[in-house]
C-alpha cells in the first residue's frame, strides 16, 4: 500500500471475519487485528479466575487486575494476559459465550477500545470485530459488514471445532450458541453489532472464501481510486 489505510470488517459471531481480515491484510501487505481475540482473552482470564462475566463489579475488577496486551511476530498477532501467550486457549465455545457477556460492560469496551485506537494510529491495519465501523474507527477508509445466515456460521464453525480437535462438538448446540450470541451482541445497550450507514454489506452464505476475498479487494480498490 502507498499511504496508510484504515480497514474495518464487522458482522456476527461466525460470519468469517477474521479468515477474510487476514486474507486481506495479506493480500495489501498490511497488518491485522483481531479485536475479537482480545474480548475473548478477558473471558478466558475471567473463567479461570472463576469471575461472573455478566457481573459488571467483577468485570471491572477483572480489568484491574490483570493486563492485557497485544503484540505481533511479523504479522502474526498474539494476545497475552499478564504476559502469558493465551491465543491456542481463547477459541472454545465457552470462552465465545464468556467474551460475548464481558463484553457487555462499557469498562471492558473502553479498556479494549483505547488499545484499539492506539494501534491503529500508527499504522494501516485491517480490524475485525462487532462495533469496528460504528464505534472503534467510525473514519475508517473502508467499512465492510460481513455476514452469513445462523445455518451457514454454525456449519463452518462446527467444521472449526472439529479441525482443532473437539471430536464432541454438536451442529445443533453450535447453532443455538451462536444464535444466543447474535441476540446478546445485536441486543446490548454498548456497542450493539449492527452495520454501519456507510458501510458495504457482503453476505458470504453462497460465497467461497475465494469469492469473498474478490469481492472485498474489488472495494479496497474502488476506494483507492477516490
Amino acid at each position: 500500500m502507498q499511504r496508510k489505510i484504515l480497514i474495518a470488517i464487522d458482522g456476527p459471531s461466525g460470519a468469517g471475519k477474521s479468515t477474510l481480515a487476514k486474507a486481506i491484510a495479506e493480500k495489501l501487505d498490511i497488518m491485522h487485528l483481531d479485536t475479537g481475540a482480545l474480548f475473548r482473552a478477558l473471558g478466558y482470564a475471567a473463567l479461570k479466575k472463576g469471575f461472573d462475566t455478566r457481573n459488571s463489579e467483577q468485570a471491572t475488577k477483572l480489568v484491574k487486575e490483570i493486563e492485557l496486551d497485544v503484540k505481533f511476530e511479523g504479522k502474526s498477532q498474539k494476545v497475552l494476559i499478564d504476559g502469558r501467550d493465551v491465543t491456542p486457549y481463547i477459541r472454545t465455545e465457552d470462552v465465545s459465550i464468556a467474551a460475548s457477556n464481558i463484553s457487555v460492560h462499557s469498562i471492558v469496551r473502553d479498556y479494549v477500545l483505547l488499545q484499539e485506537r492506539q494501534l491503529a494510529e500508527k499504522e494501516s491495519f485491517v480490524l475485525d470485530g462487532r462495533d469496528i465501523g460504528t464505534v472503534v474507527l467510525p473514519n475508517a477508509d473502508l467499512k465492510v459488514f460481513l455476514t452469513a445466515t445462523p445455518q451457514v456460521r454454525a456449519e463452518r464453525r462446527l467444521l472449526d471445532l472439529i479441525n482443532a480437535g473437539d471430536q464432541n462438538a454438536e451442529y445443533e448446540q453450535v447453532l443455538r450458541d451462536i444464535k444466543k450470541r447474535d441476540d446478546q451482541d445485536s441486543n446490548r445497550q454498548t456497542a450493539p453489532t449492527r452495520m454501519a450507514d456507510d458501510a458495504f454489506l457482503i453476505d458470504s452464505s453462497n460465497l467461497t472464501i475465494e469469492e469473498t476475498i474478490a469481492q472485498m479487494l474489488a472495494l479496497v480498490e474502488q476506494i483507492c481510486r477516490e
